[in-house]
């Protein structure tokens, strides 16, 4: 009985096959513009994936480091994506300053910064491999 009314209050819920993709993709676009529209770190990160995503299929790289280097551009956005969906429920709960919010907040911009790490790792040491003569 539960569930039924489960479907009625969530739409995602209440869809099944194709409709199902539809919605769960119309989600995600409003998801991404969103985020888009009110974070200036995430639309920095989009606009350096639509410059280095082209550009990674067109370096004179091995398959497996394009691979690489455009993986590590997306996970970038997923990461931020995530981070910014944290943010905004930990400003729902508690509008004002708490100390564990903080905390959830700084862990969040943690991870976006290991990730970006991650990411100038990979296209550093692929780049350097692509354009180094090798002994």
């Amino acid at each position: 009985m539960a569930e039924k009314n489960e479907k009625k209050d969530n739409p995602l819920k209440a869809s099944q096959g194709v409709r199902h993709i539809l919605d769960a993709t119309r989600f995600s676009v409003k998801g991404i513009a969103a985020t888009a529209k009110t974070e200036a770190a995430f639309r920095q990160e989009l606009f350096l994936a639509v410059i280095l995503i082209p550009t990674a299929c067109f370096l004179p790289v091995a398959p497996v480091n394009r691979i690489l280097m455009i993986v590590s551009l997306l996970l970038i956005l997923v990461v931020e994506l995530l981070n910014s969906a944290l943010e905004s429920i930990v400003d729902m709960v508690s509008p004002d300053y708490h100390e564990l919010a903080g905390k959830a907040k700084d862990c969040g911009s943690a991870a976006v910064m290991f990730t970006l790490f991650i990411a100038g790792v990979v296209w550093a040491l692929s780049l350097w491999q692509a354009f180094t003569p090798w002994p």
